[in-house]
């Protein structure tokens, strides 16, 4: 199944966001080394991030989005995790 993982900015999250990228994109790069990274980055308006993965449950997907370094360091104000439907490419 896949997950889709919305991170909304709080106030300082432009601030924080550059000492804790590299424990963010570590924990992304582990994801696409396991094969379960469909797609992730920053939207463009500063607004927040988009991680799409793979995951046996939505306990599990939320689970990394909690402890991601985003969430904990106070980048994100608020995270969403939704089921996800992968239309095209076909998987």
């Amino acid at each position: 199944m896949f997950f889709a993982i919305i991170g909304t900015d709080g106030p300082r999250g432009q601030t924080l966001r550059p000492s804790l990228r590299e424990a963010h994109l570590a924990r992304i790069d582990a994801l696409a080394a396991e094969g379960r990274l469909v797609l992730a980055g920053p939207f463009g308006d500063g607004s927040g991030s988009l991680i799409v993965m793979a995951a046996d449950s939505l306990d599990e997907a939320r689970a990394f989005a909690e402890d991601d370094p985003y969430v904990t360091g106070g980048v994100f104000q608020a995270i969403d995790v939704r089921p996800f439907v992968k239309v095209r490419p076909a998987p």
